[in-house]
């Protein structure tokens, strides 16, 4: 539990102090000697009583992200120590960075005790913990930032939750299970379509990449109407993949303990959805999220293969790992047609030569429209996460074509991102279009950023979020 406070009352507490403090002058000399107020640098300073931990700031003029550290870095050093109880004192901060740092810090200090879900008998400790040093002036418009930035905390943490889970805790049914669960005391509308009703609808590329499983398909379908005045609706669409084994097309071994978390886009529209619904943005939006198990079996797709679509468009299947973009294409045109979206973003772990270009902090991004990449651009900066545009060209949407059917789900010349992302692109009908490719933010062994934990990372659900606050 994490609270908003007047003043500190825990018997630990941490102050924030950067390298040009002249509050570093004051420390005795044996702490002065060993905390200079370095960047994340931590020290504990007892005092009679009470137990004081310093967390450095660094020098002034740090990002967003590194806020979201700050509170998460104090957050974890008590937690190694064992202590569940403490105070955030954050008046240093706000007055260096404003009283919008709170969300950063708050959103950090969340995350910061986020633990794996355990299936061994251990629980998850509860902390209570208290931020103060808000000034007077700043109290109503901090409790605002602060209640919001702890609902999108809790996006956030779902989203790490389903993606953490193991893959025989989370088939499909399960993944649409949970999320009613999440959202069904919220404003949001859920539909779940089964293995029946997709059929019926001519859910063709879905169903030819979830008939290889005995663990059916559904797609799931969340609706947040939030501005009634407005007839505009933006369809977010996340990939579902609860297992991914390449198919026929099989997975190197190494790569094999990371099929269960394929499903971080769609797990990451949830939670965006929620937040949006739980904080009464003024938004229409819609989350679509076909959900999935890729396999092998007697039905599986094969290399070669030809399969329609919900659209009504052929596929041909040259590769049958690069299904996330097949269910993308019939989530998408679903989502166009039947739920009238006005534009579209998609969020996929959706290829590995994204990893190759940015690594595990960048995630990237492909559009058609410079309106939606500035609306997002402007999301994801506030959020404090990474992205980055890749263009396209002429020459790469011919990378797509195919001789035999409308269109092909793998490139025939490289530029693996991009292609990707266009072939999903083919079903937008033409509606604003933009693509996030968080194959490698999704994800972390080892935590690269203080506010992870190892395992999922919720990637996305802060940034879809601010995004559709953006006017």
């Amino acid at each position: 539990m994490i609270n908003l406070v007047n003043c500190c009352s825990k018997k630990a507490e941490v102050k924030f102090i950067g390298e040009t403090a002249p509050e570093l002058e004051k420390l005795s000399g044996a702490v002065m000697r060993i905390f200079k107020g370095e960047y994340l640098q931590t020290a504990f300073l007892p005092e009679e009583d009470k137990m004081i931990l310093l967390v450095g700031t660094g020098k002034p003029g740090r990002e967003k992200i590194h806020l979201k550290e700050l509170g998460a870095a104090a957050v974890k050093a008590f937690l190694d120590v064992k202590i569940y109880e403490f105070s955030l004192d954050i008046s240093s901060v706000l007055e260096e960075y404003g009283i919008t740092a709170l969300r950063h810090i708050t959103e950090g200090a969340v995350l910061g005790t986020y633990r794996q879900k355990q299936f061994k008998g251990a629980e998850r400790t509860e902390c209570q913990i208290e931020i103060c040093g808000i000034p007077e002036k700043n109290q109503q418009e901090a409790k605002k930032i602060f209640e919001e930035a702890l609902i999108v905390s809790r996006g956030i943490w779902f989203a790490r939750d389903m993606v953490n889970l193991p893959g025989n805790y989370l088939r499909p049914a399960d993944f649409a299970e949970n999320i009613l669960e999440f959202v069904k005391n919220t404003e949001i509308e859920a539909e779940v379509l089964d293995r029946e009703k997709l059929k019926e609808k001519g859910f063709e590329a879905l169903l030819g990449v979830g008939d290889s499983s005995e663990y059916p398909p559904c797609l799931t379908v969340l609706r947040y109407r939030g501005n009634p005045q407005s007839e505009k609706i933006t369809a977010l669409v996340g990939k579902g993949v609860t297992c991914d084994t390449g198919g026929y097309c099989l997975k190197p071994a190494d790569s094999m303990l990371g099929i269960k978390g394929d499903m971080a886009g769609g797990a990451a529209v949830a939670g965006a959805l929620y937040a949006l619904a739980e904080n009464h943005v003024k938004v229409n939006a819609v989350a679509v999220i076909p959900m999935c198990e890729n396999r092998i079996s007697d039905g599986s797709l094969l290399p070669g293969d030809v399969i329609g679509s919900y659209s009504g468009k052929t596929i041909e299947i040259a590769n049958t790992d690069a299904e996330g973009r097949l269910i993308l294409a019939d989530a998408v045109s679903y989502a166009v047609r039947e739920e009238k979206a006005a534009e579209v973003l998609d969020i996929a772990t959706l290829t590995g030569a994204v990893v190759n270009m940015f690594g595990f902090t960048v995630a990237g991004v492909v559009s058609d429209s410079d309106e939606l990449f500035r609306r997002f651009r402007q999301g994801y900066t506030c959020a404090g996460e990474r992205y980055w545009r890749i263009p396209f060209y002429e020459e790469h949407e011919k990378m797509i074509e195919s001789k035999i059917a409308d269109v092909r789900n793998m490139s025939s010349g490289g530029c693996g991102t991009v292609t990707a992302g266009l072939f999903i692109r083919e079903f937008a009908e033409k509606k604003p279009w933009i693509h996030l490719d968080i194959a490698g933010t999704a994800w972390v062994n080892e935590p690269i950023f203080a506010f992870q934990s190892a395992g999922a990372t919720g990637a996305g659900v802060s940034s879809i979020y601010q995004f559709l606050c953006e006017k």
